[in-house]
């Protein structure tokens, strides 16, 4: 698709960010990746926490320094959003990896996932990292697609009880 940037959020594109989080409800999907949850009723103050987040600033404990991007179409339509984890816990090796993203459901199916992944590997090379751990739920074929496509190599799945669903680990390498 043509027009497509990986990019910073802005408080410019709020209606379509709000459209993007509506789309999701009205299909009952949950809002991944987990920044889609943060209150967003005052917009400039919900960019300005995601800027925090990405510093490492007021994040709960366990938590780790972790960038939101957004996949715009012709800078006025967010199609995407991916969160890039700057380091690993436990946790995160578990299920959840570097990176976790979504796409609006109606831009789906048009290389939406590979653009907006790819972007924030780039991210991920810009802040340091030499590989990058995905997650996905083994029955996403979508989502196994696009890592593998972006050069996932799977590494290892298990069944996670509180997902009540087997998670695959891929990594990709960034060198």
């Amino acid at each position: 698709m043509a027009g497509l940037a990986v990019q910073e959020p802005s408080a410019a594109l709020a209606e379509s960010y709000r459209g993007l989080l509506r789309e999701l409800g009205e299909r009952g999907e949950p809002l991944i990746p987990f920044t889609l949850q943060f209150e967003h009723q005052d917009f400039a103050a919900f960019v300005e926490r995601l800027g925090a987040c990405s510093r490492g600033e007021g994040l709960p404990p366990g938590f780790v320094a972790h960038t939101t991007l957004w996949l715009v179409r012709d800078g006025s339509e967010v199609l995407g959003v991916s969160n890039l984890r700057h380091q690993l816990t436990a946790r995160l090796r578990i299920e959840g990896g570097h990176i976790g993203y979504g796409v609006r459901p109606s831009a789906r199916r048009r290389g939406c996932a590979t653009r907006l992944l790819e972007g924030t590997l780039d991210r991920a090379r810009a802040i340091g990292l030499d590989r990058a751990l995905l997650t996905c739920a083994k029955e996403n074929a979508g989502s196994v697609a696009t890592i593998r496509r972006c050069g996932g190599v799977f590494n290892s799945e298990e069944f996670v009880p509180g997902r009540n669903e087997v998670v695959q680990r891929y990594w990709i390498d960034l060198r």
